[in-house]
């Protein structure tokens, strides 16, 4: 049923949007991956429930080795993350960077990095100059963009008792230099932010990781 309701959630996204927006940035799309999931969520699980309802062998040894691989998946992807954490590392800079450039592109994708860049404070991946990466926030001087040299607004600093947000606060702060800028944005990237953040809370992390893996084995 879960899976069903994020398939279908995932379908209804994908259709509201424009055609042209939906091919250009597909693969940092929060959409298709919900769709992704969906699909691959029910198919395990549709094994597991109707070879268990009609004592069907062969979807019942199905759904043992979907399990199993993806466990062992997930137990590679975290070993190997942790083995070579500069790759990891290279490899989320790199999604990071792909999602700036499609920022304007996709709705979506464009709320869940300015939730990103709120929740842990921080602006772009490295620094707030990798909006620079971006065609419309670009700050050379031949770009005609009203947003050169800007930042989204997610990357201002907000005052607690503001009633209305400045959505051009971030308007120029690329122009300027760090000191300055801090001022009014947040200068450090988001990469460092979420390592910082991933390293503080392991126990979370590993809790989550262990409540998502006994089901697995379990069944």
């Amino acid at each position: 049923v879960i899976s069903m309701v994020m398939l279908a959630v995932g379908v209804y996204a994908r259709l509201l949007k424009h055609a042209e927006a939906a091919v250009a940035c597909l693969a940092v799309d929060p959409a298709a991956l919900l769709i992704a999931v969906g699909i691959l969520t029910f198919l395990i699980t549709f094994c597991g429930c109707v070879g268990s309802l009609r004592e069907n062998i062969c979807l019942l040894q199905l759904f043992s080795v979907c399990l199993a691989v993806i466990f062992l998946l997930q137990l590679a992807a975290g070993v190997l993350g942790f083995v070579f954490s500069d790759k990891a590392r290279g490899k989320v800079t790199e999604i990071i960077n792909g999602a700036i450039v499609h920022y304007r592109d996709d709705l979506d994708l464009q709320n869940l990095i300015d939730f990103g860049q709120k929740e842990f404070s921080c602006c772009g991946g490295v620094s707030y100059k990798d909006w620079s990466q971006n065609m419309y926030f670009n700050c050379t001087a031949t770009n005609p963009s009203r947003e050169r040299c800007a930042v989204p607004f997610s990357c201002c600093l907000h005052d607690a008792g503001q009633a209305v947000i400045n959505t051009m606060c971030g308007h120029g702060m690329q122009a300027r230099g760090y000191l300055e800028a801090s001022a009014f944005i947040h200068t450090h990237g988001c990469i460092d932010k979420l390592v910082n953040w991933s390293h503080s809370n392991l126990f979370l992390l590993g809790g989550v990781t262990l409540g998502l893996a006994l089901p697995q084995v379990r069944g």
